[in-house]
């Protein structure tokens, strides 16, 4: 892509709304091949960005979830080793005496199960999402930081793989731990921050076109004023816009304090955040919404 104007309008036409920032972002990191570590929030738009560069760009999605305990086998590949035995067995029956033969065939490219990491290497173009690096461990971090150093693999049975051209990489933390430096030194960075009013509206009026204007208004309003609070979990837009999407589904043109209070569960996942919010007065937020519009 030319620059960064025309990555935000690639990425605006897929309904994913950027600031200039991430624009700048984006574009360096397709540019110079380096990967876009997101941070912020959960529900913030880090995963939703690697899903429309995929679509910006025509490419495959390759995602890899990251958890505790993650190791290289399910990152990275596999020996498909109930197939290796049947082929053993045919081989057997077929009165194959050749052991050397029948080793290689066994470690043959055909046997090999391809995991997130290594996919993102064989396919060209792709989008590698490594998603909530946060919740790996430390050995797991140290060899991703190798492999996109290199985009290259090494399979002992088989030799090096190396990217024709390397994927775009998108990791997202949520910051439940800090990522070693290592790592954030070799990509570009962005911190993902909950959006302003007017932003956050206009990504829900994009993703949710059928809903009234009133209602997005009125919802983005109090998730606004939540956000506000001391929460354990404060909403992120995903949320904003499960809570518009909740509304709509039941059939609401607009909100009043009796039906937000009602809906929380969609905007709400912890007990604490649920009755902090029947506390606050959210007719008083919905009037001063109403007298800024009017």
């Amino acid at each position: 892509m030319d620059g960064p104007a025309r990555v935000r309008a690639r990425l605006e036409e897929t309904g994913y709304l950027v600031d200039d920032g991430l624009a700048v972002a984006c574009f360096l990191a397709l540019r110079l091949h380096r990967p876009l570590f997101c941070e912020g929030d959960a529900g913030v738009g880090k995963t939703a960005l690697a899903s429309a560069l995929a679509e910006a760009l025509d490419a495959p999605l390759i995602r890899l979830q990251c958890h505790e305990g993650i190791d290289a086998s399910q990152a990275l590949y596999d020996w498909d080793f109930p197939r290796q035995l049947l082929h053993l067995r045919a081989a057997e029956a077929a009165g194959s005496t050749d052991a050397e033969r029948l080793e290689g065939e066994l470690y043959d490219r055909r046997f090999l199960v391809a995991r997130p990491l290594l996919r993102a290497l064989e396919t060209q173009p792709s989008v590698l999402l490594v998603d909530e690096i946060d919740r790996a461990d430390d050995e797991f971090e140290a060899f991703l930081l190798e492999l996109l150093s290199e985009f290259a693999v090494t399979i002992p049975e088989l030799g090096t793989l190396r990217a024709e051209v390397p994927p775009v990489v998108v990791l997202t933390s949520n910051r439940t731990r800090e990522v070693h430096d290592a790592l954030k030194r070799r990509c570009l960075y962005h911190w993902f921050d909950h959006p302003g009013f007017a932003r956050e509206l206009a990504i829900v009026r994009r993703r949710l076109p059928r809903v009234s204007a009133r209602l997005a208004e009125q919802v983005t309003a109090l998730v606004q004023a939540l956000r506000a609070q001391d929460l354990v979990k404060p909403p992120g837009v995903a949320e904003t816009i499960d809570w518009a999407e909740a509304l709509d589904a039941l059939g609401a043109r607009e909100v009043d304090a009796e039906l937000a209070v009602a809906t929380l569960g969609s905007v709400l996942k912890y007990r604490e955040d649920a009755e902090r919010a029947r506390g606050l007065d959210l007719a008083a937020v919905l009037a001063a919404r109403e007298a800024r519009g009017a």
